[in-house]
Parts: structure tokens; C-alpha cells; sequence
């Protein structure tokens, strides 16, 4: 019995194709993904602070429920209902508002750690409640939770593979299906991997290194 062989040709054969799934299919999924993320995480956070408390609680627990389910299930039942859209779309949809959930807890985290002086002086100075979160609360609670909201990003970038049961063709279905077709699977997912590994890993230390910049 031979031991496994790497193919270079396999390997050079492949990697055109993973580097236009990637930059065509899971970037544009992660990049669209995560602004929908940052945005509705803190819509979320801002209505379950501000909404009446019955309604504030049974958001919060939504939100909590989106989040303690899967990704591939959301993304099946997401799919079946708007089965209109195009898969990339649906998938931008499902990480977005999956991660959303994420990012609101980290939003909640920034925004409970501003001291309790800060929301009283904005109260003694009449600020009106939009204004107090514009120019007091988010400037601070967003100096906090930057480096979180990174990481959540990073988190999605790795976490599309998972869209691969509505048939979204990201990078590594791109891969099995190369090594289905040329059985050179080693090859295929190996490169897929150096990939996540190559954009992800300096955007990780890039997070660090503003997390520490922050906290002084």
C-alpha cells in the first residue's frame, strides 16, 4: 500500500479556482454579512435598552434564540421561505442575522460598562435620547466593543462553509466539488485552508494588537 503523494499540478490546477470563490463568493459574504451584523447588533441592543421593558424582554429573548440555534438550520428555513432570492443573498441574510445576535451582546457588554455618571450628567443637561446615544454612549460603548465586533467578523469569515446546505458554491464547496470531480481531495481543502488561515490569521493579530491600542 503507497503512501499519499502530493500533487503540485493537482495543487496549481485548483488554487485559481478557490482564489475566485473566495474572492467572488466568501468575502463578499463575510464583508456584506458583517455590516448587516453591526448594524442590526446594535439596533438590537438599542431597543432592548430603550423599549418598554415587556417588549425590551421578549426582544431580548429573540434575539437569544436566534443565536442558541444553528446556522445551517436557519439558513434551510431562511432558504424555504424566501426561496425567491438568490443563495448568495440568503446567505448574506442568514450570517448577517445570525451574528447580529453576537455582536448585540457585545454592544450590550459596551454600552453596561459606561459609568452611571455618564447617563445622569446627559439627563441633567436635558439631552434629548437620540442625541445622548450619539454623541455621550457610543462613542465610549463603540471604543470597547471594536475589537469584539472583529473578532465576530473573523468568526463569520470561517463560519460560511456552513451555507454549503442551500447550495451556496463559497470556497470550500468549491474544493469538494474539485476533489469529487479530480479525487485530489488532500489538495483541494489543504490550499482552502492555507487560504482562511492567510486572511484570517493577520486580521486576528491586527484585532489584538487595536484591543490593546484601546485600553489606554
Amino acid at each position: 500500500m503507497t503512501g499519499f503523494q502530493w500533487s503540485w499540478s493537482s495543487a496549481a490546477d485548483v488554487l485559481p479556482l478557490l482564489l475566485e470563490a473566495f474572492v467572488k463568493v466568501t468575502l463578499v459574504l463575510t464583508v456584506a454579512g458583517s455590516l448587516i451584523a453591526a448594524i442590526l447588533g446594535l439596533v438590537w441592543a438599542f431597543l432592548i435598552r430603550e423599549l418598554p421593558k415587556p417588549i425590551g424582554a421578549f426582544l431580548s429573548w429573540l434575539v437569544g434564540v436566534v443565536r442558541m440555534t444553528p446556522l445551517p438550520l436557519q439558513a434551510f428555513f431562511v432558504y424555504y421561505i424566501f426561496v425567491q432570492l438568490d443563495l448568495i443573498t440568503i446567505g448574506v441574510i442568514v450570517l448577517g442575522i445570525h451574528y447580529s445576535t453576537y455582536m448585540a451582546e457585545s454592544y450590550r457588554a459596551g454600552i453596561e460598562s459606561i459609568r452611571g455618571g455618564q447617563w445622569e450628567a446627559a439627563t441633567a443637561l436635558s439631552l434629548p435620547t437620540f442625541r445622548t446615544w450619539r454623541a455621550v454612549i457610543l462613542p465610549q460603548a463603540l471604543r470597547a466593543t471594536l475589537p469584539s465586533l472583529g473578532n465576530w467578523a473573523i468568526a463569520m469569515f470561517k463560519d460560511t462553509p456552513f451555507l454549503i446546505i442551500i447550495g451556496v458554491g463559497e470556497m470550500v464547496t468549491a474544493a469538494r466539488e474539485y476533489g469529487a470531480v479530480q479525487f485530489t481531495y488532500v489538495e483541494a481543502m489543504t490550499i482552502a485552508g492555507l487560504i482562511f488561515l492567510a486572511a484570517s490569521y493577520p486580521t486576528a493579530i491586527l484585532m489584538r494588537k487595536l484591543e490593546k491600542k484601546l485600553e489606554y
